[in-house]
């Protein structure tokens, strides 16, 4: 239904026509976000930042909650295959927002090439300067 609702218009004007949605951060779903003491846990600022975008595009109806969560399952399986859990690059967040890059490609909501450019720019910028 969402994706009809995108279908023809551009990113900005589908997102202002659709209605807000929530989504069920389940705890005990195999997607569901760290927490300590049921409190959400980020390690690093822009594992917040990637959170709170994905939560206002869904919310603002750019795609459905279960296409999201179940592109974030399939990369934490995909990393499960490809490596041990306790190993220490494991990061739920590089999962999450591999998943959320995909689903704004696939959307069209977000061009892959010019999200590269945007990071080769910030990369380059002087320690400090990542805001």
């Amino acid at each position: 239904m969402a994706a009809d609702a995108l279908r023809g218009r551009t990113p900005a004007a589908a997102l202002d026509a659709a209605p807000p949605r929530r989504a069920t951060l389940d705890e005990s779903d195999p997607a569901a976000p760290p927490r300590k003491n049921g409190e959400l846990v980020f390690a690093e600022v822009w594992e917040s930042r990637v959170f709170g975008l994905t939560m206002a595009l869904h919310a603002a109806g750019a795609f459905e909650w279960e296409e999201f969560r179940q592109r974030l399952i399939g990369e934490i399986a995909a990393w499960e295959r490809q490596h041990e859990r306790r190993e220490a690059e494991w990061s739920y967040y590089a999962c999450w927002l591999r998943a959320f890059e995909d689903l704004l490609a696939d959307k069209n909501l977000c061009r892959t090439a010019a999200v590269d450019v945007r990071v080769r720019e910030l990369a380059a910028r002087p320690q400090g300067h990542d805001h």
